[in-house]
């Protein structure tokens, strides 16, 4: 098969497939389901094939001498396979749990659509196919998103307006770099950065941080979780657009623009993820929805891969980008968790939940160590990623470790109170009757699990064989990766893994304590959240005070307002002023037009004094 049609395949299959879902018409979903699942089978088989070729193609695309260029190198076929693998599990979890759920046929659809268009952003070898594919995941997440709840098309809206708006920044981004470089072909760019390529690298990194979920682009990701299906959390936010946009932040940083740790860019991406880690994690803790709490955590997440990645060090890097993978699966397996639950119990509302563990056992086992591994605790996968960025963060300066860590803190502080509300303490009536998962929604999670506990036994398997050799390729790696040793294993800073046990401890220490002041799990952090200063801070961010989109509303519908109010006045203006006056004069002329001829011929005689009063003046 020619390297053209291989490349096409991933984003062939899937594209084809999700049309063919709409002309299924079986309203059980079941029809649409089994034809989704076939397509991931081929999608995820078609990456393997890829994983280790070298192939690059280029089509007459366009026009103006644009190519439709496509390029398969160790990178981007790494976040093929991933996005297939996860791609193929949540379509098995969703094929028992959108049965008799609205809209089957578009969410499968939906799905398979943004399959495709990952799978053609990551193989884009030329800027404008790039984005041609990213915002294919714009609509295909609009969509997902409306066929939600009633009432999800005003979440879907906010999705559209604040992803849109950082896309245009991205384009915009394309178009300095197309300047600057004289190119829009990625395998061809390689630029220092002066103030054109700095600007265009900060605006293709917003563009990159907030498909990746990352704050202040963040907030429509809680909403979503609410209103969305399920299986959209655990697919999109969870895992596919970390995966896209930790992608192309990396490949802009590793390949596009030469990053060093000096650069002010570095700089700016640090604080950036240093303060996502924080404030995401400090707002996770005190939700009480399972499914709000995971989103919030599905954004503090991605703080430390753009920490990893911003400190310009290959350990933060490689870290980062084992970061994205490892939380692409606990991540989806907790909101596989939570769909479980929705939909055994018919809740995901924290105070009608508790003593599910004995009930839905495998679901509990299956939370339990992608809590373990979120939270950081060896030797699961998350502990080792976490611990790369920790040393790489403290080598450019201890103030980002710390906010490492304090989000370490509070990560294992929300699990414990999450797996203790929904899963352990007492169980109420109403929840006697639940049952535990169907089998095809707890494979899924039981893979997820299981490639957690893997990736952190041996975790050489993806250190190794899947991120390292993508960042050595890199442009970057040529000038700041010497060393010849690799970083898996546990070739660890002693001292940064004592005080990550430590902050797991006093986790656990918190935990109880606050849980017998609260009298449960479910209040175990209301001792933070009613803190001085803390609890007015916790009052106006859940007012949405510091929610970007809700302030920029209000401030659109001021100008609005004053807008209206200014052709409400020109409309005055010319409805009521300008005939006002027009009246007044005419009927001031009609007075003065009385008929009588000596006074029109007086009226002449002052026009005429009047005219040589002032041709006197004027000479």
């Amino acid at each position: 098969m020619s390297p053209t049609a291989l490349l096409l395949l991933p984003i062939l299959i899937p594209l084809a497939a999700g049309v063919l879902v709409l002309l299924v018409r079986w309203s059980s979903g079941r029809a649409q389901g089994a034809l989704a699942l076939l397509a991931t089978i081929g999608s995820l088989l078609t990456a393997i094939y890829l994983f280790s070729k070298d192939l690059s193609c280029s089509l007459p695309w366009g026009g103006m001498g644009m190519a439709f260029a496509l390029r398969a190198d160790r990178f981007s076929a790494f976040i093929l396979l991933s996005a297939a693998a996860l791609a193929l599990l949540v379509t098995l979890y969703s094929f028992k749990f959108m049965i008799g759920r609205r809209y089957p046929g578009q969410f499968y659809c939906y799905l398979l659509l943004s399959l495709a268009s990952l799978s053609g952003a990551v193989l884009a070898d030329h800027l404008v196919v790039l984005l041609f594919f990213w915002e294919g995941l714009l609509a295909t997440t609009f969509g997902m998103i409306a066929i939600g709840r009633p009432g999800a098309f005003k979440t879907a809206t906010k999705a559209l307006i604040i992803v849109g708006i950082t896309d245009l920044c991205l384009l915009l981004g394309i178009a300095l770099t197309g300047v600057a470089a004289g190119t829009l072909i990625l395998s061809k760019i390689r630029l220092p950065l002066d103030s054109l390529a700095s600007a265009a690298m900060l605006l293709m990194m917003i563009g990159a941080i907030s498909k990746a979920g990352a704050m202040p682009f963040h907030s429509w990701i809680p909403d979503a979780a609410v209103d969305a299906p399920l299986p959209f959390m655990a697919f999109m936010p969870g895992s596919l657009e970390k995966l896209l946009g930790i992608y192309f932040l990396a490949r802009i940083s590793l390949d596009l623009f030469q990053m060093t740790p000096g650069a002010w860019i570095s700089m700016v991406m640090m604080i950036i993820g240093a303060a996502t880690i924080v404030l995401a994690v400090m707002m996770a803790l005190v939700q009480k929805d399972y499914k709000r709490l995971l989103s919030y955590h599905a954004i503090s997440q991605v703080g430390y891969m753009i920490l990893g990645i911003g400190t310009a060090v290959p350990i933060g890097i490689v870290g980062g980008l084992f970061h994205m993978l490892n939380n692409a699966m606990y991540k989806s397996c907790l909101f596989l968790t939570a769909g479980s639950v929705e939909k055994q119990a018919g809740t995901t509302d924290l105070e009608k939940l508790g003593g599910l563990a004995r009930k839905m056992p495998v679901t509990f086992a299956c939370f339990f160590v992608a809590a373990l591994s979120i939270s950081g605790v060896p030797p699961f996968n998350g502990f080792f990623s976490k611990e790369m960025v920790y040393d790489a963060a403290r080598s450019r300066h201890v103030a980002f470790y710390l906010a490492a860590l304090v989000g370490s803190f509070f990560t294992a502080a929300s699990f414990l109170k999450l797996g203790h509300s929904a899963f352990l303490g007492r169980r109420r009536a109403e929840n006697d009757g639940v049952k535990e998962a169907p089998p095809s929604m707890l494979l899924p999670m039981i893979v997820i699990a299981g490639s957690c506990a893997l990736f952190g036994l041996v975790d050489a398997i993806p250190v190794r064989h899947l991120i390292e050799p993508a960042v050595r390729n890199s442009a970057f790696a040529a000038q700041h990766w010497t060393e010849p040793h690799s970083f898996a294993g546990w070739h660890l800073n002693a001292i940064l893994v004592i005080l990550t046990l430590i902050s797991l401890a006093a986790a656990l220490l918190n935990h109880l304590l606050g849980a017998r002041i609260g009298g449960g799990g479910l209040h175990a952090a209301d001792h933070i959240h009613h803190a001085p200063v803390l609890s007015g801070i916790y009052a106006r961010a859940e007012q949405r005070y510091f929610d970007p989109y809700d302030i920029g509303m209000k401030f659109a519908m001021a100008i609005s307002r004053g807008l209206w109010g200014v052709d409400r006045g020109i409309d005055w203006c010319y409805d009521r002023l300008a005939v006002a006056i027009a009246g007044t004069f005419s009927r001031g002329i009609r007075l003065a037009h009385t008929g009588d001829y000596a006074t029109y011929a007086l009226w002449c005689v002052a026009g005429a004094a009047a005219v040589i009063v002032f041709l006197a003046m004027a000479v």
